[in-house]
């Protein structure tokens, strides 16, 4: 079967990692599978950039353009939110045309517009993977403590946009699209699933969970450096938080600081990782502490080879990579039960789940890690079964078939 992924990019954030897993793993099992992407940063073979540069640009520009006025031209929530008013031609995209199949993975920010979608759609097997809630809500990406979404009215009055009647066009153009065009859709966690069903746009409509893909045996629970190698220190326990940007609101940095600073232990140091726009944003964090910066891949599997815990504070998180990660070598995980979470820590003996965002909790939860690890050889055996790429790559061979 030839198969085309569309995705925004195949290196920036988790949606781009995991789509180009899921390319290689439906190659591995026989089928002809491809990914076009607005920006292409690997040297990947079987990833192929939809357009220039420079014509990439002009339908994020125009749709940015128009929210930046919905939102009475403030910058403030214009990349939270999304209209898809603009896009690329990819209906007439080779790789598209000559598909047997299309998966629509993030295709946000000028990649394609509803109007594409449905172009899409008429003419071949569509599958959309959602990665966060914009499937479910009018225009965010994460509703938040938002309920809007659910009740009998929808999202006509976003708390996001100072002039509604955007909002209320895109969740009519969507509600259409949903209608008119044959969709597959896949939540990548349960929880994600649960908001889909609650959503008024959603209700009723089949939505499948598949999650995303992991290379569980990149990682390893003996590492092949020693800790000065990585500049780690030799004599502490590691507990370790990273993401793409620490900072991001949704990654709740300020409560891991707050978590970190009534943690009374001299045993341990936090290790964070991942880009931060704030330079200032971790001079009120008294535990000790390493910041790593943006690391490579090889890097992120070293530092969890060597980690006792791994953490993640998000305020909410479809199905946060950095437990997986982190379990697939070894490490005792600790999260705010606020998403996709529970989907990874499924019971007691898989690490600890908070109740959000209780601080206190939390701390007292790191400490057990560090004082009663789970077994490392469960926690990987775990991440093995629920997320190898390969058993991923059948689900959505399953729904392609059918």
């Amino acid at each position: 079967m030839k198969i085309c992924i569309i995705n925004h990019s195949d290196m920036r954030g988790g949606a781009s990692i995991v789509s180009r897993r899921l390319v290689h793993a439906l190659r591995r099992l026989g089928h002809d599978a491809t990914m076009l992407v607005m920006c292409k940063e690997s040297d990947d073979p079987y990833v192929f950039q939809a357009a220039s540069t420079l014509r990439a640009k002009l339908p994020f520009l125009a749709e940015h353009l128009r929210l930046f006025a919905a939102c009475g031209f403030s910058k403030r929530d214009i990349f939270s939110i999304s209209i898809a008013s603009d896009g690329l031609p990819l209906s007439r995209h080779p790789l598209v045309g000559n598909a047997d199949a299309v998966i629509l993975n993030w295709v946000n920010q000028g990649m394609l517009s509803l109007d594409e979608i449905r172009r899409i759609a008429s003419v071949k097997k569509v599958v959309w993977t959602m990665h966060d809630m914009w499937n479910v809500t009018a225009v965010c990406h994460h509703a938040g403590e938002c309920s809007q979404f659910a009740s009998e009215r929808a999202c006509v009055a976003c708390p996001k946009i100072v002039f509604k009647s955007l909002g209320r066009r895109t969740e009519r153009l969507k509600n259409a699209l949903y209608d008119d065009v044959p969709l597959s859709f896949v939540a990548v966690s349960s929880w994600l699933a649960e908001k889909a069903a609650e959503s008024t746009l959603m209700k009723g409509r089949a939505v499948t969970v598949i999650p995303n893909a992991f290379p569980v045996e990149e990682f390893r629970l003996k590492p092949e450096t020693t800790r000065g190698d990585i500049c780690l220190p030799e004599d502490k326990k590691l507990i370790v938080m990273g993401a793409a940007r620490l900072d991001d609101p949704v990654k709740g940095l300020d409560m891991a600081i707050e978590i970190f600073n009534g943690l009374k232990r001299d045993d341990a140091v936090a290790v964070f990782y991942g880009n931060i726009k704030n330079p200032d944003v971790l001079s009120g964090l008294r535990f000790p502490y390493l910041h790593l910066g943006t690391i490579s891949q090889e890097n992120v599997r070293e530092l969890y080879a060597h980690a006792d815990v791994v953490i993640s504070t998000s305020r909410y998180e479809t199905l946060p990579g950095t437990l997986i990660e982190g379990m697939a070598a070894g490490c005792t995980p600790v999260a705010f039960d606020s998403g996709g979470q529970r989907d990874i820590i499924s019971n007691d003996s898989l690490g600890y789940l908070v109740p959000p965002y209780d601080i206190d909790a939390f701390t007292g939860r790191i400490a057990e890690a560090l004082d009663r690890p789970m077994s490392p050889h469960h926690l990987r055996r775990h991440i093995r079964n629920m997320f190898n790429e390969d058993a991923i790559a059948r689900c959505y061979l399953e729904i392609l078939n059918s």
